[in-house]
């Protein structure tokens, strides 16, 4: 444990924003995960709002710097590729 008091405030700064930052990644998770079952379904509509979803957790996340901006656009590319072929389908 740091003595210093600039130090102490760094460690609980940095416990703060550790939490923040787990909880909103296990969000993005669980919006991607949501959405790639959606797009596996027969539901269109609810393929289209759940990578309409999924879409917006991801933009969110790169611009909060939680994931890198290529990781977003390959996960949103794959999800709208699956998007795209199940409306083709329907």
């Amino acid at each position: 444990m740091p003595n210093i008091k600039s130090a102490i405030k760094r460690v609980k700064t940095i416990e703060k924003r550790r939490a923040l930052n787990a909880s909103q990644k296990s969000a993005l998770r669980t919006a991607v995960k949501t959405a790639d079952v959606a797009v596996t379904g027969t539901e269109v509509e609810v393929a289209q709002a759940a990578f309409q979803a999924a879409s917006k957790k991801l933009d969110k996340a790169v611009t909060k710097g939680l994931v890198h901006k290529n990781a977003a656009a390959r996960k949103k590319s794959r999800l709208a590729k699956k998007l795209n072929a199940l409306k083709a389908q329907a």
